[in-house]
């Protein structure tokens, strides 16, 4: 599903609650960052450095430790969502959420982490929407923006060139 600037901005504006800010969080490191939603699934809340506004990660598919600078979206979206006491002091950085909008000591899933962007995009006039998508949205915009291949390469954790081409629109 194609997927708009506006669109994306519409998606990071969440309501100042445990569950808005873990949403916030989800949207800017998948549209920001270009995240699988298996590495998103798998980030421990170490993996966090608000003082240096990093984000060091593995990524298991091609088996490689990155280190981001945070966009300042993602970075007051994790700043909000930490310092709110919503993530948890240990372990997976996303916290499960109940019906009633809290969250729980569970982390997220992968399918829990899906189906919550398609439901986000679905409020946001967005059907269909797939974490995938905004990995898609993340390549585009940075190559776009002047980004070369073997930079979107590096920062996309893909193996070879042909890949992130493959992902611009």
């Amino acid at each position: 599903v194609p997927v708009t600037p506006a669109q994306v901005k519409r998606l990071k504006k969440q309501p100042n609650t445990p569950q808005g800010r873990r949403d916030r969080v989800i949207v800017t490191l998948l549209a920001d960052h270009g995240l699988r939603v298996g590495e998103l699934a798998l980030l421990d809340v170490t993996a966090v450095d608000l003082a240096a506004g990093e984000l060091v990660f593995f990524r298991p598919k091609v088996g490689l430790t990155q280190r981001h600078k945070l966009s300042v979206d993602a970075l007051a979206a994790l700043r909000a969502y930490i310092e709110a006491g919503d993530a948890p002091a240990m372990g997976r950085l996303l916290r499960a959420s109940t019906g009633a909008q809290r969250l729980t000591g569970a982390g997220m899933s992968e399918r829990s982490i899906t189906e919550r962007v398609r439901y986000l995009g679905s409020l946001a006039g967005i059907d269909g929407l797939s974490a995938h998508d905004l990995r898609h949205f993340w390549a585009t915009t940075a190559a776009r923006n002047g980004t070369p291949v073997d930079r979107l390469q590096d920062a996309g954790g893909w193996a070879s060139p042909a890949m992130p081409l493959r992902y611009v629109e």
